[in-house]
């Protein structure tokens, strides 16, 4: 028998934390995730089955909900991904798809995803040298798509100019996060 130990995405066994002046970037491993599309012909039933199950309306394009412990974020049309904590949702997809009664393509994503969060007032700085996105001028609860050292990433601003969250595939979180230092010693 094999005796498996988790690890996070940047291979240790505790989530890795960076603190430079002004800025913390933390590598957040216990989430779950699981991504919503729509089935054909069910976008109202699917409306009513995620206000019920969730307690939450479909976050707008570019946008977030967040409610109680669990964030909806818009990643296409008629798609969204749910965001929720690892040790109280995880079988986030399993009671997704139980919740939705068919009227959702549900697929688990955990562990498919790495979430890097920077918080601190030099945000916007590190973020402006990483991607084109405008994280300048993101709201809180604001969603873009964005490239980030050749990943496709989702950008989500938890708090304007203060806290951002950084989600890449989990394949490139090494990758992402040696751009993300460089970015914040070019800042500093």
């Amino acid at each position: 028998m094999h005796d498996l130990v988790p690890l996070t995405a940047l291979g240790a066994a505790e989530a890795r934390i960076d603190e430079f002046a002004g800025l913390t970037i933390r590598e957040i491993p216990d989430i779950a995730l699981a991504s919503l599309a729509i089935c054909h012909g069910k976008k109202a039933g699917f409306q009513r089955a995620v206000k019920k199950a969730l307690a939450s309306t479909l976050p707008a394009p570019g946008t977030s909900i967040a409610t109680n412990d669990i964030t909806l974020f818009w990643t296409g049309v008629d798609q969204w991904m749910v965001e929720a904590p690892f040790a109280s949702h995880e079988d986030l997809a399993a009671h997704l798809s139980a919740s939705l009664k068919g009227n959702a393509s549900i697929t688990e994503q955990n562990d498919g995803w790495a979430r890097f969060d920077l918080e601190g007032p030099l945000c916007v700085d590190v973020l402006q040298r990483l991607s084109n996105a405008d994280s300048a001028g993101m709201a809180a609860a604001a969603v873009t798509r964005t490239a980030i050292d050749h990943l496709g990433c989702f950008l989500i601003c938890r708090t304007a100019g203060q806290h951002f969250s950084i989600l890449c595939p989990r394949s490139g979180a090494a990758s992402l996060h040696h751009a993300v230092i460089a970015a914040v010693h070019s800042a500093l």
